[in-house]
């Protein structure tokens, strides 16, 4: 099971997130943000965005809403920005 062991600020919605495979990847959050659904709409204020965290291996944020580190790495390796840490950006 592939779990979330660091993030890293890329400025914007952007987030360096770093697997436990040794893979990482910046993946773009701007999606989730103008979707401004009942969950992604606090997102949009810079300092909430900026209150990210790991709770069991996920991404989380302090209203509940989260993402699993399967499903963004996937994400990240189906478009191509999933790098070994050698690689990382």
């Amino acid at each position: 099971m592939i779990k979330l062991k660091s993030i890293e600020s890329k400025g914007g919605y952007r987030l360096l997130l770093r697997f436990s495979d040794k893979t990482s990847g910046v993946y773009d959050f701007t999606p989730f943000v103008e979707a401004s659904t009942e969950m992604t709409a606090p997102l949009s204020d810079p300092q909430f965005f900026s209150r990210y965290f790991i709770e069991l291996g996920a991404l989380a944020w302090p209203n509940g809403f989260d993402l699993s580190a399967e499903s963004l790495h996937r994400r990240l390796q189906d478009t191509g920005g999933l790098r070994n840490n050698a690689e990382a950006a």
